[in-house]
């Protein structure tokens, strides 16, 4: 059974196994086909048509689904990997070990924000983005700029104490867990990482810093401390509903997966250390 771990506490062996894993998966090609299918379901997903990936019921398990496949991705590389979480309401800061030249690399210098340090540096000659929004194929990084902090843990306890897990009209304006934990009403969690480190995160190509892992784990393990604060409630909507995906209904784009089977996160990995 993998374990995910807090990345603060990776060992050096721990951290160069997982930027070896990420780096041969981008020699590979398939890196930037995980990069894409995000972008896709970023372009897609709306508030009136059909949604998937966001503003929607199915963003937790939707993006479940697609860090276990990118881990499976990366353990047909070396099979002792498993995904680390980013704990922002621990380690806060732009000086964090995190941001290490040994693991993510720093912040971006200059104008425009361009990182230059760590692994994933394109000058490193191993990270050229090839799906991009732009020219740029560079990595871009503007940690704390974007006019938002990272969320507290008097957030996340809010949001962990929503007893609902999400309601009519199931889109950015539904109240419940869901909503605030992605971030499109009251507390804002998860959207605000993306804001807070800025330049690629911001946009929908964000899986081009490998850091969108370790934020997408730590909301993953969010919601798993909300299933077990809350036993008595569970995924909705449950019967089908016109645009979004019901309890039972397959997501795309792998159309072998439904959020039933996804409940149960202990099939596949535990966590460290709960929340």
């Amino acid at each position: 059974m993998a374990v995910r771990k807090s990345q603060a506490t990776l060992t050096p062996a721990e951290k160069r196994a997982f930027v070896n894993a990420v780096l041969e998966l981008k020699r590979r090609g398939a890196y930037d086909a995980f990069v894409s299918t995000h972008n896709d379901f970023i372009m897609s997903d709306n508030d009136t048509t059909e949604r998937t990936g966001h503003r929607s019921p199915s963003f937790l398990p939707w993006h479940r689904s697609f860090l276990l496949r990118f881990e499976r991705a990366l353990q047909e590389i070396d099979a002792t990997v498993t995904l680390p979480y980013w704990d922002w309401t621990t380690d806060r800061a732009p000086a964090s070990s995190l941001w290490g030249p040994d693991f993510l690399g720093g912040d971006g210098t200059g104008t425009g924000g361009r990182v230059t340090t760590g692994p994933f540096a394109q000058s490193s000659g191993n990270w050229t983005l090839t799906v991009r929004p732009d020219t740029r194929n560079y990595l871009i990084r503007r940690l704390g700029q974007g006019g938002q902090d990272l969320p507290t843990k008097a957030d996340v306890d809010t949001a962990l104490g929503i007893a609902t897990y999400d309601a009519a009209p199931f889109n950015s304006s539904s109240a419940g867990f869901r909503n605030n934990l992605e971030g499109w009403t009251g507390v804002n969690v998860h959207n605000r990482v993306h804001v807070w480190v800025g330049g690629t995160m911001s946009t929908g190509m964000s899986p081009n810093d490998p850091v969108f892992w370790m934020h997408h784990c730590m909301i993953d393990r969010l919601w798993a401390a909300w299933q077990s604060r809350h036993p008595g409630q569970s995924y909705q909507p449950v019967r089908r509903t016109r645009n979004v995906v019901a309890l039972n209904d397959t997501m795309k784009p792998w159309n072998d997966v439904t959020p039933a089977d996804l409940l149960d996160h202990t099939k596949f990995y535990t966590y460290d250390n709960a929340y």
